[in-house]
């Protein structure tokens, strides 16, 4: 499961950074986003999702999401 089919306004716990991507992985943890971590989806939106994570909002794009199973 990832992102995409979260539902909005639910907490979950982030799982695992589906990537090979180096710099990708860098960005989200840069965001606090990791394994272990609690994220929430505020809302869906036709490009991507807006996401909470430690009290800060953030705009992420489909292949993103895609990236963040929970």
């Amino acid at each position: 499961m990832n992102l995409l089919d979260a539902i909005d306004g639910e907490e979950y716990i982030i799982k695992d950074i589906l990537t090979d991507d180096e710099e990708l992985n860098s960005f989200l943890f840069s965001l606090g986003c990791y394994s272990g971590e609690p994220i929430t989806v505020v809302t869906h939106k036709k490009n991507g999702c807006v996401v909470s994570i430690k009290d800060a909002r953030y705009n992420i794009d489909n292949e993103l999401a895609r990236a963040i199973g929970i």
